[in-house]
């Protein structure tokens, strides 16, 4: 029976390009788990949107003379491009500055604040007495208390992932002016966790044999300690005002509000399809799975405060699973679009085609490492691996067939053993690649596609088709046949990593549908259909110069 999946993807600042190790850790995977999903035949809803009210976006426009708003607009649009140019396949991207979300992040504050499980307390924030204002938490860094690393920004430390206030920092400082900030005391709201922690406790005890470790050691980590009440408003001029009065200058803080939006687009998706209602089959039913894509940094939010969240609103699903990712590091450090050390996507989808990048990617994805970018590296992976492998195997196959058989699938007449083991072969490569990406271990997929395709060019190698065609036709028809057999088993199992160039060998091979119609299922080739006139799908690349 088909299953209704959430596919929630990391809300994204819209404070700079997007760099290719957000790609790596959490956008390429959700894309490659959707289109597995839908072709499987189940629903699928993936969705995010750009966090507008992220304090990285009122930074940039302080720096730049601009309003906030001007910022999230201009790389708003920059991103729909890359995220079209790049194949992810949305349901629903949107924003956290629609009405929509501003409405179910305020419903979702006012339930909590009537039933108890917000309360107002006086709280000691970072002042800047040059500037005559309290600061974001990201408009303070330091030392971080931690691990000792000094550029932690006020809410969070790069170097270890602990989740911080401006007031724990060692010899902390105004990002614009370098002033050492006082503590000044302000009214604020705080969110009960506390009162959570043995529920979430329970949750994160009981059948989560498939997150992984880094993800459970982290949760259950912070959960041994105990979960302490936190502070979800701010003093903000940019952000979902709180809907009670005489808070007028204050905002709900990013960290409370952006999660709201896995269910606010939820709900804006089932609107702009006419199905107001349909929100509540991945959101209320108890057998629809929800799956949160993310990187590390992200941990604390989605396996803990988010979590606790949906318990004190009530009836929502918990996380499924929260498939977490380490980094990418680009020249040693961790990609960072605030700090500019990155690999930045737009520069990339020039410089190679979007299926080069999403195999690279895919194939050196952080999933419990982390990882190092190189250029070098990825035209050696696109040469040796997408160009001889994987494209010379169905550039040779089909333009042997093209040119030998009347541009047609050839009759195969009777199978010998090795050909009915080679397709065997393919349908069960099929299933597990399937099995690997439902599971999240999209590298471990992708390495069974290309074992099974090095097992093709070797059955290739042995029928030797190119000479066969000269003395024993049928016998050349026959092993081409098969071939053309297992691209087409290897071409499902490839598509939800490589889409553009899965759907032109789909074409080539005679098909005039879409790739998924026919279901995560490998069938043989039809004698006699009709191919189009191969052409290669992949080109050999050299190094940039200038490229890391």
């Amino acid at each position: 029976m088909p299953e209704n999946i959430l596919v929630g993807v990391a809300w994204p600042y819209p404070n700079g390009s997007l760099h290719l190790g957000q790609i790596a850790g959490a956008y390429l995977p959700p894309d490659i788990f959707a289109r597995y999903h839908r072709v499987a035949g189940n629903r699928v809803l993936m969705v995010s949107g750009s966090d507008q009210f992220g304090t990285p976006i009122t930074v940039r426009a302080e720096q730049e003379g601009r309003t906030p708003q001007e910022v999230v607009d201009g790389f708003h649009a920059e991103y729909l491009d890359c995220w079209e140019r790049l194949g992810i396949s949305w349901d629903l991207y949107t924003a956290t500055g629609t009405q929509n979300h501003i409405e179910t992040a305020q419903e979702i504050f006012s339930k909590l604040l009537e039933q108890g499980d917000l309360y107002t307390e006086w709280m000691e924030l970072t002042y800047c007495v040059q500037e005559g204002r309290f600061l974001p938490d990201r408009y303070v860094e330091g030392t971080c208390p931690h691990c000792g690393f000094d550029g932690a920004r006020g809410d969070q430390c790069d170097n270890c992932g602990k989740t911080l206030d401006p007031t724990e920092l060692i010899n902390p400082r105004c990002k614009f002016d370098g002033s050492t900030p006082e503590r000044r005391p302000s009214e604020h709201f705080f969110l009960r966790l506390s009162a959570y922690n043995d529920r979430l406790t329970e949750w994160m005890t009981n059948d989560k044999e498939h997150w992984r470790a880094h993800v459970l050691g982290f949760a259950r980590g912070i959960l041994a300690e105990g979960l302490h009440d936190r502070a979800i408003t701010r003093d903000l001029e940019w952000g979902v005002p709180i809907p009670v009065e005489g808070y007028e200058s204050k905002r709900i803080y990013v960290w409370f509000e952006n999660v709201v939006g896995y269910l606010s687009a939820a709900k804006e998706w089932a609107q702009l399809n006419g199905t107001p209602e349909a929100w509540r089959d991945f959101w209320e039913d108890p057998a629809a799975k929800v799956y949160y894509f993310i990187g590390k940094d992200n941990l604390w939010f989605h396996t803990l405060s988010w979590p606790a969240q949906c318990l004190m609103f009530g009836n929502l699903n918990l996380p499924y699973d929260v498939p977490a990712n380490q980094y990418v590091n680009f020249g040693g450090w961790k990609a960072s679009t605030s700090r500019g050390t990155a690999p930045f996507l737009p520069i990339y989808l020039e410089r190679y085609d979007a299926d080069t990048l999403r195999y690279y990617l895919a194939a050196t994805m952080p999933e419990n490492n982390d990882s190092e970018f190189s250029d070098a590296e990825l035209v050696r992976r696109n040469n040796e691996e997408l160009v001889s492998t994987w494209g010379n195997l169905v550039n040779r196959v089909l333009t042997m067939t093209y040119r030998n058989f009347d541009q047609r699938v050839p009759d195969p007449g009777t199978l010998k053993t090795s050909d009915e083991a080679l397709l065997a072969l393919g349908k069960t490569s099929l299933v597990a690649v399937g099995e690997s990406i439902a599971a999240c271990k999209f590298k471990e997929g992708l390495r069974q596609a290309f074992t099974y395709a090095q097992e093709v060019n070797r059955y290739l190698n042995q029928e030797e088709p190119w000479k066969t065609r000269e003395t024993d036709k049928a016998s050349a028809g026959r092993s081409l046949y098969t071939a053309i057999g297992a691209i087409e088993a290897l071409k499902l199992m490839i598509y939800p990593y490589l889409p553009f160039s899965s759907q032109k060998l789909h074409g080539m091979l005679g098909h005039r549908d879409e790739i998924g119609a026919q279901g995560w299922e490998a069938t043989l080739p039809v004698p006699g259909t009709a191919l189009e006139e191969p052409a290669p799908l992949f080109k050999k690349l050299d190094v940039p110069e200038g490229a890391v």
